[in-house]
């Protein structure tokens, strides 16, 4: 039996009270120890349901249970739930300006906050957990460097890494190869695989098919605010589900290693 790491039920979100419906009738579960990547077209409602998940936005309708735990969206902004929400769910932002001129390891370090009382200085194993996640995502060597000094790359695999120094029980990625070049998306790509076969829990938002068929276990096809398939990628990654989804003809090739190879006509 599949373990589920989100639980999603009737969700419904629209940003003005007059507003269409972003998200519409979500009723979905997002498995544990696996990488889900969540697909679809620019204003398919992607990065919303992240936003839900994450608690940054309150639906309309609906509940989430993390790991079968009721989340009270509307309580989860206080000091305590923050950081209890923390706890679970680390955040890997699409883009994310550099805040101050904090170096590698200071900036890394501020995952432990929902560990740490106000004003309390990271501990040995505060910086020790620092550290680890540098290696993990291959960058501790640059551990003193300005982060305003990487490059685009570098500065995603140091947010990354800070997000990792939370101990997430959840990952959360949003369109997190958008803005890299071949080279840094591979890479990114490879650590989502590599963190779940350490028995991490992530789930990421993408428009490219192909990335998710060489990434996720288990994949959510979304079009216009609603989900029109969800399952494990061999299943649910076809032709057809992907044509519905992006509304251009696309075909589901496999190659002699049985790697899934989307073309898109």
């Amino acid at each position: 039996m599949m373990r589920v790491a989100v639980s999603l039920n009737d969700l419904a979100f629209r940003y003005a009270p007059a507003a269409p419906d972003v998200v519409q009738d979500i009723t979905l579960d997002l498995p544990s120890d696996a990488v889900t990547a969540i697909l679809g077209p620019n204003g398919s409602g992607k990065t919303t349901l992240l936003h839900l998940i994450l608690g940054l936005l309150t639906p309309q309708r609906g509940r989430i249970l993390f790991n079968g735990n009721h989340a009270d969206t509307g309580e989860r902004h206080t000091p305590h739930n923050h950081r209890r929400a923390s706890r679970i769910l680390g955040l890997v932002p699409q883009e994310e300006a550099p805040a101050f001129n904090l170096n590698v390891l200071e900036t890394v370090l501020l995952g432990r906050a929902p560990y740490l009382n106000l004003l309390q200085r990271p501990s040995e194993h505060d910086q020790a957990t620092a550290f680890r996640a540098l290696e993990t995502v291959g960058i501790a060597e640059l551990w003193d460097r300005p982060v305003p000094a990487l490059s685009g790359g570098e500065r995603q695999l140091v947010i990354l890494a800070r997000a990792l120094t939370q101990e997430p029980d959840i990952l959360l990625l949003d369109e997190p190869t958008s803005h890299l070049d071949v080279s840094n998306a591979r890479r990114i790509l490879k650590l989502m695989r590599d963190l779940r076969a350490q028995g991490q829990t992530v789930i990421f938002t993408t428009h490219d098919p192909n990335a998710a068929a060489a990434t996720a276990d288990h994949v959510v096809l979304m079009r216009q605010g609603r989900v029109l398939r969800a399952g494990a990628v061999a299943e649910a990654l076809t032709g057809d589900t992907l044509s519905a989804t992006y509304d251009v003809p696309i075909d589901v090739l496999r190659d002699r290693q049985e790697r899934l190879l989307v073309v898109v006509y």
